[in-house]
């Protein structure tokens, strides 16, 4: 079959996408220091969940408290801070950086005067 079409295994937006996302987000604000300390904790707390002998037996208790971890850790986190990186991951952020003005850069104004065109 010549005219066959090639196919992604991986769907561009999805569950898949969704999940890395958050997971980048997640690692993204876990470095960021403008997220409060005990607020990291959370997330390392339920992953930690993991490996201590749990109540119920089963996946799916797991599950939940990771699930509950990771949307409280991105719920209580201040909501620029979840924005800017959330921005970032899905590319739709202007690269650029706030700076000072030097003490230089404040005499160099430009004279000019304005013309309205529809005035003659």
């Amino acid at each position: 079959m010549p005219d066959e079409k090639s196919r992604k295994v991986i769907p561009s937006s999805g569950v898949f996408q969704d999940l890395s996302i958050r997971i980048k987000l997640i690692l993204r604000l876990m470095a960021d220091p403008r997220v409060p300390f005990w607020l990291k904790l959370l997330p390392i707390g339920s992953l930690v969940y993991l490996f201590v002998p749990d109540l119920a037996i089963g996946p799916i208790d797991d599950a939940m408290i990771i699930w509950l971890g990771a949307y409280l850790f991105i719920e209580l986190c201040p909501q620029h801070v979840v924005e800017e990186h959330l921005d970032e991951l899905k590319g739709n952020v202007v690269a650029s950086k706030w700076r000072d003005i030097q003490a230089d850069e404040i005499n160099d104004v430009v004279e000019g005067e304005f013309r309205d065109p529809s005035i003659k």
